[in-house]
């Protein structure tokens, strides 16, 4: 889901981004980690409250409120909550962060509203002694001031799903990319994976338009997918998604157009499933919401407990999946399986406890 927001919906135990705009979460590379926040004193897992906080209501974070409650239950955490009123403002948001410290919250999983100033909300955070964890997006540039980021890897994912979509077109020519918020850091490193895996077909594939600013809600996709069929329809082969609200109307309108574009989906809202069992949807890249708030809580409980990280300000790539036609009904194992491995990556390499 960035929905990683635009960053990117991811799901089980999706809305970004938004990826999503926020379909789907997404990481930047750091050369420079930050401190990430830290406990003044330890606390047992009965005192730890975490608070689910992502920037506005997307699908691709529903996911995030069954995930929460299982950590409570797994980890017996004294409380969680989850908070989607920020409204895509990070004003708001930063004052629903402070609310939620007075209320008693003493850790934070957050989707930042902006990848760019993100970091100091993190910062007055941390020197409030509470403890933050950038989740389904990690701040633009090359510092995190939280503890660790645990999101998509974007790039790697955008990528994915082109090389996919360049497969399913035959390796040859029209390409379209639906994608979120032009301004937003995991957008561009969406466009960018995509245009690599273009640039590798030496001109077999054209990218023939990036459409861009569509994942505010799934009319504005709509509408956008619309007009993209009815003036470019004829001209187009596929049609690659990386954000939820995109890939949910141009699975509906290629399928109700009977042309032969083949789309390649972001996450696995219902429709985008579907459309994979009736082959009316190529594949999806489907991300790991669930993962991403699950582990998330459970470093988050461990550093409350005295650990700190090995990294500070760590990005950890929550994993990307492709689905098909040959591994839809058994994808959500392999999704299952990386969120396990996650959390023991955690207590072998990410955390340094005594």
């Amino acid at each position: 889901m960035r929905i990683c927001k635009s960053s990117t919906r991811s799901m089980a135990l999706v809305a970004i981004a938004l990826s999503v705009t926020l379909a789907a979460a997404g990481c930047a590379k750091k050369s420079d980690a930050g401190t990430g926040a830290a406990q003044s004193n330890t606390l047992s897992p009965a005192k730890v409250k975490i608070a689910f906080v992502p920037g506005g209501a997307h699908p691709y974070f529903q996911p995030w409120k069954n995930a929460a409650q299982q950590a409570k239950t797994d980890f017996g955490l004294g409380g969680v909550t989850y908070n989607e009123t920020a409204g895509w403002d990070q004003t708001k948001q930063n004052n629903l962060l402070q609310s939620l410290a007075a209320q008693g919250y003493n850790a934070f999983g957050v989707f930042g509203v902006s990848p760019d100033n993100i970091n100091s909300t993190f910062s007055d955070l941390a020197a409030k002694h509470l403890l933050v964890a950038s989740l389904g997006s990690c701040p633009a540039g090359t510092t995190d001031a939280a503890s660790f980021c645990l999101a998509t890897d974007v790039e790697t994912a955008a990528y994915q799903a082109a090389k996919t979509a360049i497969q399913q077109m035959g390796g040859s020519g029209n390409l379209v990319h639906l994608t979120g918020n032009k301004t937003d850091s995991n957008t561009q490193r969406r466009i960018a994976g995509v245009q690599k895996a273009v640039a590798e077909t030496n001109g077999k594939v054209k990218l023939l338009q990036t459409v861009t600013d569509i994942d505010t809600d799934l009319q504005t996709a709509q509408k956008a997918v619309t007009d993209l069929l009815a003036a470019k329809g004829t001209q187009i082969k596929a049609i690659v998604n990386t954000a939820y609200n995109p890939a949910v109307a141009s699975a509906s309108a290629v399928k109700q157009s009977h042309l032969p574009i083949k789309v390649i989906a972001i996450d696995d809202d219902p429709t985008i499933i579907a459309g994979i069992k009736d082959g009316s949807v190529a594949a999806t890249v489907v991300q790991n919401p669930v993962g991403q708030a699950y582990v998330g809580a459970y470093g988050l409980m461990k550093l409350a407990g005295g650990c700190t990280m090995t990294t500070p300000g760590v990005d950890i790539d929550s994993g990307s999946f492709v689905v098909t036609k040959t591994n839809v009904a058994t994808y959500d194992t392999q999704r299952e399986a990386k969120t396990t491995q996650l959390k023991a990556d955690f207590d072998s390499k990410y955390l340094s406890c005594k």
